[in-house]
């Protein structure tokens, strides 16, 4: 299954399986463990383990989080945005005006890969040696691609009880992230029917 490293950062708020919301960057180890999970999508700077979070980090990635899902929301309206952004997005002009500012801090150059055996590669590599200046960067960069990208007209909310996620469709009318999310949309349909069912007869 195809990745991107946007919406895997959107991710990162996700449903706890208690009915709550988790946040994988809630602490400065939960985004380095997140990072080092991301090291294949970020490939291409300085490597990943070099970049060790601080508190600032975490902050910035944090708020590039905010501009993502809040671009994401604008992107599947007129359908609802995930329940986890709903009375507190950040407006989208601030949102784009944001990435935009991170992505530019950093220079990028070209640098081409060819391995033995197999085809060119060209690759952006970072011309700045700070993580905290790269990391970010990064990730906006890559918010840049994905949301100027023909992905962006299959993303969707997951609609299934109490999920966060945003995703891709992949076919049709698929309106879930997962199947497990599928089952547990189902299963709420169903427990509805039968209580409206069960409501409306008379000898109950």
């Amino acid at each position: 299954m195809e990745r991107w490293l946007a919406l895997e950062l959107a991710s990162t708020i996700r449903h706890d399986g208690d009915g709550g919301v988790a946040d994988d960057l809630a602490t400065v180890h939960g985004v380095d463990r997140w990072l080092q999970a991301q090291a294949d999508l970020l490939g291409g700077h300085v490597a990943v383990g070099d970049a060790a979070a601080d508190d600032g980090l975490r902050q910035e990635i944090v708020e590039l989080r905010q501009a993502v899902r809040a671009l994401f929301a604008r992107a599947v309206s007129p359908g609802p945005p995930s329940s986890a952004d709903v009375g507190r997005l950040m407006p989208a002009d601030r949102a784009l005006t944001y990435i935009n500012s991170v992505a530019a801090r950093d220079a990028v150059v070209p640098r081409m890969e060819w391995p033995p055996e197999g085809d060119p590669v060209v690759r952006l590599v970072s011309a700045e040696g700070d993580p905290a200046v790269w990391l970010p960067a990064a990730l906006a960069r890559a918010a840049i691609d994905f949301l100027s990208g023909p992905q962006r007209t299959r993303l969707r909310a997951c609609s299934a009880p109490r999920c966060v996620r945003y995703f891709v469709q992949g076919h049709g009318r698929q309106g879930w992230c997962k199947p497990s999310c599928g089952n547990r949309a189902r299963a709420a349909r169903h427990y509805q029917r039968r209580r409206l069912a069960t409501d409306g007869d008379p000898a109950s």
